[in-house]
């Protein structure tokens, strides 16, 4: 039973020795793959960017998908049921009369209408802070609406491109949609089934991912066509944004300047804008890893002293114990010698005990920690946050099926086989190491004053 409770102490400490590295590694890891992501995502926006210098974002002036609590007379709009950003305000519209003016301005090439509003339905999610938990109430989805005319279709990105089932939106389209990825679960449907989306009746034609899909908390959107979505959100004659191309990109700042001037409630983004955004955006992410950096070397510190205390830790464990059973076992080796053993066989019969009892505490350690070893490092290591909470996106606003970032800090430790290496070399050598002394104590024994003990 002493023995038992030993390995089961000696494992724990060994569990902590392996589990707080392989936390480290994990947000090295993390950091680094979030590092990689950014600066592919941000090459690929550049890219995307200059692609669209002569697009002009026109949107409401509570922005894409945003609130408003103050519409003009330029807008029309209705609250949803239980909106979830803007807490209590509405989404904000724009009529299609506005849209034909805007389209109408001279060396307009292209004007591509977009409707977004959210669901009716809405759905409860738990939101993690640094001042703790709480559940907010967001709609189950979004509704996007869009011209579905070839023109649009062939020649701008209004489409998602990942499809993973089914076919795409395409011209004449109607009474059909497009839906995300992960609310195919939640409605229990596929391509070639009925889904009712604000109350109307749909086909699912095909299903598409995105890097901001993933879970129920992700991305979730149905698209259909433009006059679909305005019926079942009662938005006849409204849409949320007008995406505009100017004929040539010197034309860009002439148009942006007539349209602010005429319609002083809207929002008006040019390439510069967006350019500047992912300037902005460039720079948080810089002074937000370099903040994380440090961290993550502090946290290294503290790494480090904790292996420092776990080693110590076992050593003595391992050296107390082999004391008590020199002591306890002490007419045996005064019989052993007795009987001829020599001093180094006495000695290291003892030492092969304590490395034995190492070895089975590293079997248990091991077991622990292949379990345990997230929520070990997770509570021995401060905590690491990347982006300033549990998660960070940065996604730009331009064109209509933009890539994003998406960093999550769930950072899982993991043991890898050379951990486990690692562990049994640490085990042999602590075991060795804490036994030295009480199998050197037990060769010096006298024969004599060994059998003469009670």
């Amino acid at each position: 039973m002493r023995a038992f409770l030993v390995i089961i102490a000696l494992g724990f400490s060994m569990a902590i020795m392996i589990s707080v590295p392989a936390g480290i590694v994990a947000n090295q890891e993390a950091a680094q793959s979030l590092t990689a992501n950014f600066n592919s995502t941000i090459s690929n926006m550049e890219e995307e960017i200059n692609k669209t210098s002569t697009l002009i974002e026109v949107s409401t002036s509570s922005g894409r998908g945003m609130f408003s609590s103050t519409p003009s007379n330029t807008f029309s709009g209705t609250p949803p049921s239980m909106p979830f950003r803007g807490f209590g305000q509405e989404e904000v519209f724009m009529n299609e009369t506005v849209a034909d003016e805007i389209r109408s301005i001279d060396r307009v090439k292209d004007a591509v209408p977009f409707f977004e509003k959210s669901s009716n339905e809405t759905t409860s999610e738990t939101i993690s802070t640094p001042r703790g938990d709480f559940t907010i109430s967001r709609p189950l989805y979004t509704i996007t609406g869009l011209c579905l005319n070839s023109s649009f279709i062939d020649n701008y990105s209004i489409l998602p491109t990942n499809l993973t089932a089914g076919r795409n939106l395409r011209e004449g389209d109607s009474g059909v949609l497009l839906m995300s990825l992960n609310l195919t679960d939640y409605f229990g449907v596929g391509v070639g089934d009925k889904v009712e989306i604000n109350g109307g009746s749909f086909t699912v034609v095909g299903v598409y991912s995105s890097t901001t899909d993933q879970g129920l908390t992700g991305t979730r959107t149905v698209y259909m066509n433009l006059t679909d979505a305005q019926t079942i959100t009662d938005e006849i004659g409204n849409v949320s944004r007008l995406d505009l191309y100017a004929k040539d990109a010197s034309y860009v700042d002439g148009i942006a300047e007539v349209i602010k001037a005429a319609y002083s409630d809207l929002t008006v983004t040019t390439i510069k804008d967006r350019l500047t955004s992912l300037e902005n955006e460039q720079t948080r992410y810089t002074e937000t890893l370099n903040s994380a950096e440090s961290t993550l070397g502090q946290t290294q510190t503290v790494a480090t002293q904790e292996i420092i205390v776990a080693i110590v830790a076992t050593s003595l464990i391992v050296l107390f114990v082999m004391l008590y059973t020199v002591r306890e076992r002490t007419r045996e080796i005064g019989i052993l010698k007795a009987i001829g053993f020599s001093n180094w066989n006495v000695m290291s019969q003892f030492m092969l005990e304590g490395i034995l009892i190492s070895l089975m505490a590293a079997v248990v350690g091991i077991a622990i920690g292949s379990i345990g070893a997230p929520f070990l490092s997770s509570l021995l290591l401060p905590h690491i946050s990347l982006f300033g909470g549990s998660s960070g996106r940065f996604q730009p606003t331009f064109g209509s099926a933009n890539p994003g970032i998406t960093g999550s800090q769930a950072a899982s430790a993991t043991l890898n086989p050379q951990l486990m290496l690692l562990t049994f070399g640490a085990a042999v050598l602590l075991g060795a190491l804490g036994s030295l002394y009480p199998a050197w104590r037990a060769a010096r024994t006298s024969p004599m004053e060994a059998l003469r003990y009670e």
